[in-house]
């Protein structure tokens, strides 16, 4: 009595049989990957050739192919590294205060206290604003005769009975004035970003570092914050980029204005564009802070890694 044998699979069926499963596989992928290549790619590649061109305004103007002579102009344009100085004192001015409350708001919001519920939503509400709305409120807030800064500074005796500081109009106060709101806007993302890593630390881990001993301090930086580098690198690395980027918050508030002292590089190459027809010149900015900021990040993240590794 013989029993019967499964058929033996050829390798070119099981090699057919992969490549189906590939290709079912991108036909599943391809509803996504449309508006990424049509939204994102394609604007991108657009963009990259554009700063190799003389493009400007105007449908009867030819567009030329000038090669490097843009990127040479932008090496000497001092305005415009002016601009990119102030970017980066506004991101690193808003990335750093903005996690550092964020962390510390998030450690509180993870305490098991009353109404935490309610406290959650509220700290969710600046996030989900609109940034030109968040800016126009802002602008009340720093209105100089009846904004609430300036009130709250005259009933406290702190400021005097005559007309309040513009804030976003003075040389030395606008930059401050607008990284505050930036701050204030963005928290709220890194606050739940941070929460959600919170929540997922074993809390048996901070019960035997207790019974171990150990404080609050102690436990936070031997249990909590281990498990929050990862998250903690991610997020600073993405505010940076999203906050170095930033021109809606900003045209509203202050408009680049007063003098230049906070237009950002965003803000630079958008008047380029728009406000003086050189399009092929902004492109050329656009390119250049995306790899300025690349280069930036790539050093960021090969620190903090290494710096991981070494532990």
């Amino acid at each position: 009595m013989t029993l019967a044998t499964a058929p033996q699979r050829s390798p070119a069926a099981a090699a057919d049989r992969a490549a189906r499963r590939a290709h079912g596989a991108w036909f599943l992928v391809l509803p996504a990957l449309i508006p990424i290549l049509v939204l994102s790619a394609g604007p991108l590649l657009y963009g990259i050739g554009l700063a190799f061109t003389d493009a400007q305004s105007g449908r009867t103007r030819a567009t030329r192919f000038v090669g490097l002579l843009n990127f040479s102009d932008l090496f000497h344009d001092t305005l415009f590294w002016e601009s990119f100085r102030i970017g980066l004192v506004w991101a690193f001015g808003v990335t750093v205060p903005q996690f550092l409350l964020a962390l510390g708001l998030a450690l509180l919001l993870h305490l098991d206290l009353r109404l935490r519920w309610l406290a959650r939503a509220l700290a969710i509400i600046p996030w989900a604003m609109p940034e030109v709305v968040v800016g126009i409120m802002w602008r009340l807030v720093y209105h100089p005769d009846a904004g609430l800064l300036n009130e709250t500074l005259r009933s406290l005796g702190l400021s005097g009975t005559g007309d309040g500081r513009d804030w976003l109009s003075g040389l030395a106060t606008a930059l401050p004035a607008v990284i505050v709101v930036g701050i204030w806007a963005g928290m709220p993302q890194t606050t739940v970003t941070l929460l959600a890593g919170l929540q997922n630390v074993p809390r048996e881990l901070h019960e035997a570092a207790s019974m171990d001993g150990a404080g609050a301090w102690r436990r936070f930086r031997t249990v909590t914050w281990p498990a929050l580098r990862p998250i903690a690198l991610a997020v600073t690395a993405l505010n940076f980029v999203w906050n170095f980027n930033s021109f809606a918050l900003v045209f509203v508030l202050t408009d680049g204005g007063p003098g230049g002292r906070t237009r950002l590089p965003m803000l630079f190459a958008y008047e380029e564009a728009f406000r003086y027809g050189q399009f092929g010149y902004a492109a050329t900015m656009g390119l250049a802070m995306v790899a300025v900021v690349s280069v930036l990040l790539a050093i960021y993240l090969a620190g903090r890694l290494k710096g991981d590794d070494d532990r």
